[in-house]
């Protein structure tokens, strides 16, 4: 909660809410590079504008939104949902993907990464949605403690393995 004790807002974005947005997404990106950084990208000069860019477009996708949560007018985190159908190559069926969220480090602790979970369940569960799928990084822990809060459960897990000269298998 703010100093005033209110609960962030909640609202879907707007085009002007972009360049916020692409900072976010910078975060997003310089965050999950801090927990593995052979497996995630670091954030170049370009990331806000390029993550913005890549926002703008969802905005105008019917089966996708994304939402901001708002505090004295500042955008202090966001998330990020799409209505998928069928997957094959992750072997399921049509669900709600919630591709990210993320609350800047400074507004935590007081329910806006709840309260867009929260937006994002009611987005999917208002299209029909049969499931919410997600994915976490491994040593996101306080995102784990969210999510299984609110009733997800672990079904997958991702490995990694760089392909440098010697990585080999014995057959």
């Amino acid at each position: 909660m703010t100093a005033d004790n209110t609960l962030p807002t909640i609202r879907p974005a707007t085009s002007a809410d972009l360049p916020r947005l692409g900072e976010l997404g910078a975060l997003l990106v310089d965050v999950h590079h801090g927990f593995d950084t052979r497996r995630f990208f670091a954030a170049r000069a370009g990331t806000p504008a390029g993550y913005a860019a890549f926002l703008a477009a969802q905005l105008e996708q019917p089966d996708t939104a994304v939402f901001v949560a708002e505090e004295g007018g500042d955008v202090i985190g966001y998330a990020f949902v799409a209505l998928e159908g069928y997957d094959y190559k992750a072997l399921r069926g049509p669900a709600g993907v919630l591709h990210d969220i993320l609350v800047d480090p400074g507004h935590r602790g007081r329910g806006a990464g709840r309260l867009l979970l929260a937006a994002a369940l009611a987005f999917f569960k208002e299209r029909g949605a049969p499931q919410v799928v997600l994915w976490t990084a491994d040593r996101n822990e306080a995102a784990q403690r969210l999510f299984a809060s609110a009733g997800f459960r672990r079904t997958m897990i991702e490995m990694t393995r760089e392909l440098d000269a010697g990585a080999t298998i014995e057959p």
